[in-house]
């Protein structure tokens, strides 16, 4: 054999060798056991999730089957918890972002050794918020599809009316705008309200809104440890203010009957209700109640702004949202020995490393190869490479992107543009017993609308309450 001819095969094998190894060609031994993954959620999304379950499997032979399992909102969490102590719960399943201090010891971060994702991937395809909610100390707790922040739903019959061009922007055109629209008979009854704000029971997600003001105040919700910081004073520009105080003092102003800017009161209808009837003018919720108000009144005539901020502030939003998360532990079924007496038995490692490699796919902007679970590494070209997961599931569910490429593209969207933009600025707050705190601030709404504490105290006492559930 010539020294060219040689030179001819050895570059054959090595082409050979590189098409077998990922570069094209699936390898024969890329099916290696038979694995099912169920996923449980609070929402019905198995629809939205169907076509990506059956691409997934194309590309992954050692995925059997993807299911989804809806259990109603009001029960979920209990029923998750109890399924996750028995180890009979299931692979994968959603929690709210505020959820993670409390659900850390019952799921896995995405494996680090032979990462398929690492924190500067995440971070380069999600909004900041899903970063400080989902990752902690450098790992990857759960990823998220959508992000859902607060818009101001107005109604524009109500704003023509009321000579009101254009809603607004910041707080001191909100006040304004309020009192414009506001509409009280000589017995101080309300007969039009300008917005849905000021009181705790009968507006929906009020300690939302409330955090949103306190973070567009500058008040620090927690610290690095965990301690509770809302009521605390804040060094700026040479004086000493109280951001928390002043945040409560502005939101409940609008259901204290002494205020100029007296709106709403504890006997009005509940905020959606009220805001579909035509009752108020204005009230702050997220893009799921778009759909909730049109079906509710279909000829309601409004529309959804960006969130009014304080002037010569950093622009705030507040997100509410859920993200994937992988059980730590669970009782696998043998579904190897049933399918292929001769495939090797999947252990929970393998579990968790199909579970992080199937939400990376879900969520994560397209790969041109499909990535092993257990290594790592390349290894074949993706069946369909234009069929983005992410983008198939938020056009079937109408939400806004989690993902920053995608909210590109939904800015001009009329329903949920808002939303998404409002996404980038979007914060939160990580919450140890996010059900409690909850109930803990709007006890604090309730005791400075009827009076039963200043808003120094409430916020102080509400505060003490909060820190001592993370003793």
């Amino acid at each position: 054999m010539t020294t060219k001819t040689k030179i001819i095969s050895a570059f054959f094998l090595m082409a050979s060798i590189l098409l077998i190894s990922g570069c094209g060609c699936k390898p024969r031994n890329l099916h290696r056991y038979n694995l099912s993954l169920e996923i449980w959620g609070p929402f019905d999304r198995g629809d939205a999730l169907r076509e990506i379950f059956n691409a997934y499997k194309k590309i992954n032979p050692n995925i059997r089957n993807i299911s989804y399992k809806v259990i109603p909102r009001d029960s979920y969490k209990k029923e998750l918890l109890d399924a996750l102590a028995s180890g009979q719960g299931p692979d994968i399943f959603l929690i709210n972002n505020t959820w993670l201090p409390s659900f850390k010891d019952k799921i896995v971060s995405a494996p680090q050794v032979r990462p398929i994702i690492n924190e500067k991937e995440f971070e380069d395809n999600f909004v900041d918020v899903a970063t400080a909610d989902f990752i902690d100390q450098g790992k990857i707790y759960a990823m998220p599809l959508s992000v859902d922040s607060l818009g101001l739903y107005y109604n524009k019959d109500l704003f023509n009316q009321a000579g009101i061009v254009s809603p607004p922007t910041n707080w001191d055109e909100f006040v304004q705008d309020a009192q414009k629209l506001t509409k009280i008979d000589n017995f101080n009854q309300i007969i039009q309200s300008g917005v849905a704000l000021g009181t705790a029971y009968n507006i929906n997600r009020s300690t939302d809104i409330l955090s949103l003001l306190m973070l567009q105040n500058g008040t620090e919700m927690v610290d690095s440890k965990g301690n509770i910081k809302f009521s605390d004073s804040v060094f700026t520009k040479g004086k000493t203010i109280f951001p928390g105080e002043n945040a409560l003092s502005f939101y409940t102003q609008f259901a204290n009957v002494g205020s100029p800017s007296y709106t709403w009161n504890p006997q009005m209808h509940y905020s959606i209700d009220a805001f579909s009837e035509g009752k108020t003018a204005m009230m702050f919720n997220y893009s799921w109640q778009r759909k909730t108000v049109a079906e509710k009144e279909p000829k309601l005539n409004f529309a959804v702004a960006e969130i009014p901020q304080f002037k010569n502030s950093p622009k705030i939003n507040y997100a509410n949202y859920w993200g994937f998360a992988v059980a730590k532990n669970k009782i696998t079924q043998n579904e190897n020995a049933r399918a292929n007496k001769r495939m090797p038995i999947s252990s929970n490692d393998t579990r968790v490393k199909e579970a992080w490699a199937f939400l990376t796919y879900l969520t994560t902007k397209p790969s041109r190869f499909f990535v092993s679970a257990l290594t790592g590494a390349k290894l074949s070209k993706v069946a369909n490479p234009t069929f983005d997961p992410a983008k198939s599931y938020l056009k079937k569910t109408g939400e806004p992107a989690a993902r920053r490429d995608i909210i590109e593209t939904q800015k001009s969207d009329p329903k949920i543009g808002v939303f998404a933009t409002g996404n980038l600025i979007a914060k939160s707050w990580r919450e140890s017993y996010p059900d409690a705190i909850e109930g803990i601030l709007a006890s604090m709404i309730n005791q400075v609308n009827r009076g039963q504490a200043s808003v120094s105290d409430a916020l102080s006492s509400a505060a003490q309450r909060a820190q001592a559930l993370t003793r």
